[in-house]
């Protein structure tokens, strides 16, 4: 004998729903400024300790991952509701110029990181010819 079973949507939708809440990784974040010397990057990291930041930069690009740990919580100290975002994250953030990625410095103070990279001498005394084309009258 065979059993009818009604299918619904709504509740698939829902579990995806909450798969990918859990799985959905948040990433910091940035702001990037540019001058004729270098690329500057500050990128928010709230309640991360420096030890749990990792930084790697290329010519084109910085990629930066790390980890925001919970904190345990005793029963006189429970927590009902938060909004707070625990866990690994990663971001990679290409670059408008190409930098020096071995003369990079960063700062990391009151959860903000600063980087200061460099460009290449190549980019530096880059110059770019426009053309304009004759308008029609």
């Amino acid at each position: 004998m065979t059993k009818l079973v009604t299918w619904n949507p709504w509740q698939e939708l829902h579990a995806l729903q909450r798969q990918l809440d859990r799985d959905f990784v948040k990433v910091p974040p940035a702001e990037l400024q540019v001058d004729e010397s270098a690329v500057y990057l500050r990128i928010e990291l709230p309640g991360i300790e420096a030890k749990d930041v990792d930084i790697q930069v290329t010519e084109k690009a910085v990629s930066i991952s790390g980890e925001r740990k919970s904190e345990t919580k005793n029963q006189e100290n429970r927590t009902f509701r938060s909004e707070f975002h625990y866990g690994k994250f990663h971001r990679v953030i290409p670059l408008p110029a190409r930098v020096q990625n071995t003369n990079v410095t960063a700062d990391y103070k009151d959860g903000i990181l600063n980087l200061t990279l460099p460009k290449t001498e190549a980019e530096k005394h880059k110059v770019v010819k426009v053309n304009l084309g004759e308008t029609a009258a």
